[in-house]
């Protein structure tokens, strides 16, 4: 399929939170038009997605399944790719986000955008790099034009699902490095804990249909590296809070915002026993989240696993 080259292209993104403004002034510093729509701004959806060359979502997961389900109703061109930059599952049926647009809008280009991209930096105009990815490459390409300039380098992929599930698991793994940071266990655990956590997002991904290199990529290990090193992640947040002896609720409230690792985490347990996925690091969040185990005992559960190789054939 072939798209529109235009100077300037039309496109409306859905959400006006932190990401979606940065997304929005990221393809605006590019000349393109944008319509920005949420439902505190007033303007209708079907007002923001009229002529629309691109459509992006970055709405929080709760709110993904009925955006979508509006737009639906509304009717947009088949020709338009929808490109999805959030990182979620949704907690009633399991999807994530791209597998919930491509079922609401199967004749359309679906791309996932996805990345270490720390929006208060994009905001800064400090210089990132990111991975659009689809299974349509023509859709993929057209969305590296509009956003790629001297602000983000951006690459295509054709494997969406490991694009977006990296993006996604490194949120649960972003909690256990603010534990860990919290905790003061210092860079040999972290280093450790970070490694290992890879593997554990390796072993997820791929059985869920992702490709193996995806997760050494910019979407995967790039995008935990950033997330779990930074104050500026709220899952971070969310894991040194709870480290410190606040409860997840006040750290919720304090953030003001989404930490998408909390649900996303639920989720994944969900996931990984319908599935038998071993998932030892997600399984301690999951239980600290919980409020099954504290920081303390989390730590001690891990390091009193069974003893066996570091790489063995089952490990992904």
């Amino acid at each position: 399929m072939e798209f529109p080259d235009k100077e300037q292209a039309t496109l409306t993104v859905l959400g006006a939170g932190a990401w979606g403004s940065a997304l929005a002034e990221l393809a605006g510093h590019n000349g393109h038009k944008i319509n920005l729509w949420s439902r505190r701004l007033g303007n209708t959806l079907e007002e923001a997605v009229e002529g629309a060359d691109l459509i992006v979502s970055a709405i929080s997961m709760k709110g993904v399944a009925a955006t979508a389900g509006k737009l639906q109703e509304i009717g947009i061109p088949d020709h338009v790719p929808i490109v999805t930059a959030t990182k979620g599952l949704d907690a009633e049926s399991t999807r994530t986000p791209s597998q919930i647009w491509h079922e609401d809008f199967p004749d359309h280009p679906i791309v996932v955008l996805s990345g270490p991209n720390l929006s208060a930096e994009i905001e800064r105009h400090l210089p990132a790099a990111t991975v659009v990815a689809s299974a349509d490459m023509a859709a993929a390409e057209f969305a590296q034009k509009l956003f790629a300039s001297s602000l983000l380098r951006v690459y295509t992929s054709n494997d969406p699902m490991g694009t977006e599930l990296g993006g996604t698991l490194k949120n649960v793994i972003a909690i256990a490095s603010g534990v860990c940071d919290g905790l003061e266990l210092g860079i040999n655990a972290k280093s450790a804990l970070l490694t290992r956590a890879l593997t554990e997002m390796i072993r997820i991904g791929t059985h869920l249909g992702g490709q193996t290199e995806t997760f050494f990529g910019l979407s995967g290990l790039g995008d935990m590296l950033a997330t779990c090193n930074s104050a500026l992640s709220r899952n971070y947040r969310v894991g040194y809070g709870l480290a410190k002896g606040k409860t997840l609720e006040v750290i919720l409230q304090e953030l003001g915002s989404t930490a998408e690792g909390v649900n996303t985490t639920n989720v994944l347990i969900a996931i990984a026993n319908r599935e038998k996925i071993p998932v030892p690091i997600s399984e301690e969040v999951y239980r600290l989240l919980n409020n099954e185990i504290n920081p303390q005992e989390a730590v001690e559960a891990l390091m009193e696993r069974d003893l066996k190789p570091e790489f063995h054939e089952q490990e992904f």
